[in-house]
């Protein structure tokens, strides 16, 4: 009798848990700063952001207050995320990787030149293309009151919905 009622209980934690997602939004963008980055702020600029981009595509904030590598090798594997801004050097470190998505049809990369980076993918030659957007001085980080230094704006090559995230990171890189 007592292993039914802990299914029963397990059961329903289990559809408790799946309805709570919620629905899904079209481009989520996960912030990580060098200290970590925190909630209030990532409230502002998703307010921000929705204002800017309007209700199509719906976008999400999701932030780390604290700086974890671990948290951020998960949260790039699992592919969930449209668009990540994380610290300068693990936009670099990661650019030996190849997992980018090019912005150059979308975003002049005259405009970012140090966000043009050399990756060579295994098996072809090396190309240059604008794979990040350097965050530093930016017009919509400004208007929130941050300043960006030190942030890099990218796509991974797993992002869900790729078209709305590069409709979402043109908004961003705005000047």
């Amino acid at each position: 009798m007592k292993a039914k009622w802990v299914l029963a209980v397990m059961l329903g934690m289990m559809l408790v848990l799946s309805a709570c997602g919620g629905p899904k939004v079209d481009v989520s963008v996960f912030v990580m700063g060098p200290n970590g980055f925190p909630t209030e702020a990532a409230e502002k600029m998703e307010a921000s952001l929705k204002s800017k981009i309007g209700e199509v595509p719906s976008v999400k904030l999701n932030t780390s207050p604290i700086f974890s590598m671990e948290k951020m090798i998960v949260e790039l594997a699992a592919g969930g995320n449209g668009i990540f801004i994380l610290p300068e050097e693990q936009f670099k470190g990661l650019s030996s990787q190849a997992g980018f998505v090019s912005l150059d049809e979308v975003i002049n990369p005259a405009d970012y030149p140090s966000g043009v980076v050399e990756i060579q993918e295994e098996g072809k030659p090396a190309e240059k293309h604008l794979y990040g957007i350097p965050l530093e001085g930016n017009k919509w980080m400004k208007d929130q009151g941050y300043e960006g230094k030190g942030l890099v704006a990218f796509i991974p090559a797993n992002a869900p919905k790729m078209d709305e995230a590069k409709q979402v990171l043109k908004v961003i890189a705005q000047k």
